[in-house]
């Protein structure tokens, strides 16, 4: 029995940092959804990870490979390992959690409207809340990295919870990590995954076709305290956008 074998089995060994392969994902994912690397951008070569990471050469194959299986790289003999044109692929916790930074969907954010309106005029359910109550409203239509439109989004936000959002740049707002830069105490997040088709004027918004089947992505923040703190929804072109869920398995101490 190996010596590690012996630590697991015993519960000694009770933390370890992520793999190598997966920090070098990470960074390589990150420059992908920030448009540093386009599609059809080519990535480095698996020397070239060895050299810049100080990582084995099965390290840095395991990373090109992890990132093909991912749908976000494709992988020629001979050629290299290039980013993928085809579909946008999101994880799906990045709606959820409230510890991540940055968009949920990357690529330009365009207003619709902006408005003050009564709880029951928000055009999202939203639990707990009068229906006479002032909520910030804000609908926006998302691009993706290509300017192709990906989605419609609808938040509503309490106003007396947020009275100044509308001073913010809409456009490049991303309301969790608004949360926390102002000091409003969400707690939890809670996502729906509904179907819907489209009416007309979202399908015209969207370059679709009237009646096309959509994934509705509902969701609901909540404050520390229980109530609650944003609703919102996403509806999502099903031809553009694929979405997967992934989250870490590696053993913590919690």
């Amino acid at each position: 029995m190996s010596a590690l074998t012996g630590q697991l089995q015993n519960g000694i060994l009770h933390s370890v940092s992520a793999p190598k392969y997966q920090q070098i994902r990470a960074d390589l994912e990150a420059r992908i959804h920030s448009g540093e690397l386009p599609p059809g951008a080519r990535l480095p070569t698996e020397a070239e990870l060895q050299g810049q990471y100080g990582v084995s050469r099965a390290t840095a194959q395991r990373t090109l490979d992890d990132l093909a299986r991912a749908g976000l790289a494709v992988r020629y003999r001979r050629r290299g390992t290039f980013v993928a044109s085809g579909s946008q692929q999101t994880n799906l916790l990045r709606f959820v959690d409230t510890r991540r930074i940055g968009p949920e969907v990357h690529g330009p954010h365009v207003v619709l409207s902006a408005r003050v309106v009564p709880a029951r005029d928000a055009g999202v359910a939203m639990p707990g809340v009068d229906d006479d109550t002032p909520v910030n409203q804000l609908r926006r239509i998302k691009y993706d990295e290509r300017d192709n439109p990906l989605g419609i989004e609808l938040s509503a936000v309490p106003f007396a919870l947020a009275p100044h959002l509308f001073d913010e740049d809409l456009e490049q707002l991303t309301f969790l990590p608004y949360f926390h830069r102002v000091g409003i105490p969400v707690s939890t997040s809670r996502m729906y995954i509904e179907p819907d088709v489209l009416d007309q004027a979202t399908a015209d918004l969207l370059h679709c076709e009237s009646g096309t089947p959509v994934l509705r992505l509902r969701r609901e923040t909540w404050l520390v305290n229980g109530q609650l703190a944003e609703a919102r929804w996403d509806i999502v072109r099903p031809d553009i956008a694929k979405f997967f869920i992934e989250s870490s398995v590696l053993r913590t101490n919690s």
